[in-house]
C-alpha cells in the first residue's frame, strides 16, 4: 500500500456496495484492489479505542498507587498483552533500576500522530489478483466468499463437532462430505431463524440448550413374559419450551407404546455373546 500510494491519491473511488468502495491499480500483470469498508473501519477503530480506554485506566491507577517497581512491571507487562497491539499507541516511560517509582518517575502518554495514522488506514484493504480485466465488485464479492467459507469449515469443526474420518472409499468420503453439508444446511437455517425471532442467541447456545431433551425407552415387564416398550423424550424445561416458542417448533406426539415378544433362552444367549 505504501508503495503505490501516490497512485492510490491519484485515483477515484468506485462503489461496489452502499458501505464499501474500491480504487484499481495495474502493475506488472497484476491488478491491486484498495477496498474500504465503512462499517469495518468504524468497527476496527471502536475496538482500539476501547482497549486503549482499558491500557491508560490501568496506568493511571497504577501511577496513583506507585507500586515498587518489580510489581511495576509485572503490571505493565499483563496491561501491555491485554492491550495487545494497542499498546504502541502508549509510551510509557520506567523508572530507572536504581530509581524509586513516584508519579515523576513513571509517566506515560498517548502517542496521538501515530494513532491517526493508523485509524487513516482502517478498514482498507490491500487485494492483489492476476485477473486483470475482472470486475472489482467481482473481485470483492470472491473475497468475501472466501471468509464464508473459512467461517462455514470453522463452524462445522466448532458448533456441529464434525470429527476428521480417514476413509478408504470413495462413496464413503461423498457420504461423509454429503452428511457434513446437510448439517451446515442446517446450522444455517437454525441462524437465520434466531437472527429473526431471538437475535440475542448463536446457534451453538441453542443447540446447548436443547440438547438436554433426552429420548429414552421404558422397557416394562408384562405377566406373560413379554415387555411393553415405550419411547419417550423428556419434557421440555421451562428455558427450552420459551426457546421452542420462539423458534416456532413443536416436538413431535409421544409414540404410541410397542410390543415385545417374549425373550426365548436362545435368544438370551444371542444377547449375551
Amino acid at each position: 500500500m505504501r508503495k503505490l500510494e501516490q497512485q492510490w491519491l491519484e485515483l477515484p473511488w468506485r462503489k461496489v456496495r452502499d458501505s464499501v468502495s474500491v480504487k484499481l491499480a495495474t502493475e506488472g500483470g497484476e491488478m491491486y484492489v484498495l477496498a474500504k469498508s465503512e462499517g469495518r473501519q468504524a468497527k476496527e477503530m471502536a475496538m482500539r479505542r476501547k482497549k486503549l480506554a482499558r491500557l491508560l485506566w490501568k496506568l493511571r491507577a497504577m501511577r496513583r498507587s506507585c507500586p515498587k517497581r518489580d510489581q511495576l512491571l509485572l503490571r505493565i507487562g499483563a496491561a501491555k498483552a491485554a492491550a495487545g497491539r494497542a499498546s504502541g499507541f502508549v509510551e510509557i516511560r520506567l523508572p530507572a533500576a536504581n530509581e524509586e517509582v513516584t508519579r515523576e518517575s513513571f509517566t506515560f502518554r498517548l502517542r496521538r500522530e501515530k494513532l491517526r495514522e493508523a485509524e487513516l488506514v482502517d478498514g482498507h484493504y490491500l487485494l492483489r489478483s492476476n485477473l486483470v480485466g475482472e470486475d472489482p465488485a467481482v473481485l470483492w464479492e470472491r473475497y468475501i466468499q472466501l471468509t464464508q467459507i473459512e467461517a462455514a469449515f470453522k463452524s462445522m469443526k466448532g458448533e456441529l463437532g464434525i470429527r476428521p474420518v480417514f476413509h478408504q472409499l470413495q462413496s464413503r468420503v461423498e457420504a461423509h462430505i454429503f452428511v457434513a453439508f446437510l448439517g451446515y444446511c442446517l446450522l444455517v437455517t437454525l441462524k437465520n431463524r434466531l437472527a429473526a425471532s431471538a437475535p440475542g442467541l448463536t446457534p451453538k447456545a441453542v443447540l446447548d440448550i436443547l440438547a438436554k431433551i433426552q429420548m429414552i425407552d421404558v422397557w416394562l415387564p408384562t405377566t406373560d413374559g413379554r415387555h411393553l416398550v415405550m419411547s419417550r423424550y423428556t419434557q421440555p424445561e421451562p428455558e427450552q419450551a420459551v426457546l421452542l416458542h420462539k423458534l416456532k417448533l413443536s416436538l413431535p406426539p409421544q409414540s404410541p407404546p410397542r410390543i415385545k415378544a417374549k425373550v426365548t433362552t436362545f435368544s438370551k444367549d444371542l444377547l449375551q455373546m
